[in-house]
């Protein structure tokens, strides 16, 4: 179990790592409807290039960023029934959902979406609008961001049952780190209740 804990924690970094960086995708979209607008208005000139770029990159973001969606629990959950059951309960229910729904899904559409990428990458497939750009690298969005999402339903899996084994604490508790500010008012603090203490005691 602790080989797949680091399998699973290798993951999670992965993701974390991607999730930071894909997120700038939404200012270079941001940039691109800008300038592309600017010129049109100031020019007369546009191209359908700026336009499908700005959903090139809406879709990369989308699909990027679903595992690390998945990873901080950010992900939409009918809570109406979820969030009245105990935390064991809640855990079973998570590995259930994970083990036939999420994983299995996420496996059918890499067996779709490869065969799909790979064959608008050989045939160098070009949009069929004017100035269009060409599409395989928004195809390889959909098993890139896939094969993500699989591999984060994986780790989920593994430290929702390493969790029930007792292995490891609960996985959906969200760790808020505290800013220095905090850190110092709270050493403040508890010193201050030290010397209260040893006040009261003597």
């Amino acid at each position: 179990m602790q080989a797949l804990l680091k399998f699973s924690n290798g993951v999670d970094g992965l993701n974390r790592f991607v999730g930071k960086y894909v997120i700038w995708l939404i200012l270079a979209s941001t940039v691109i409807s800008a300038v592309n607008a600017i010129v049109r208005k100031t020019f007369n000139v546009s191209s359908n290039a700026y336009l499908e770029v700005q959903w090139y990159l809406f879709a990369a973001t989308f699909l990027l960023c679903s595992a690390f969606t998945l990873l901080n629990g950010e992900h939409v959950k009918i809570d109406v029934l979820y969030g009245r059951f105990y935390k064991r309960t809640q855990t079973w229910i998570d590995i259930f959902g994970f083990t036939f729904f999420l994983l299995p899904f996420c496996a059918a559409i890499l067996w779709f979406s490869t065969p799909f990428f790979l064959k608008g990458f050989h045939s160098g497939e070009i949009s069929s609008n004017a100035g269009g750009l060409i599409r395989w690298p928004v195809y390889a969005m959909m098993p890139l961001g896939f094969g993500l999402l699989f591999l984060q339903g994986l780790s989920e899996l593994i430290k929702r049952i390493a969790f029930l084994m007792g292995l490891i604490e609960d996985p959906t508790e969200k760790v808020v780190e505290k800013t220095a500010e905090e850190e110092l008012a709270e050493a403040i603090q508890k010193l201050a209740e030290e010397k209260a203490a040893k006040a009261h005691a003597a």
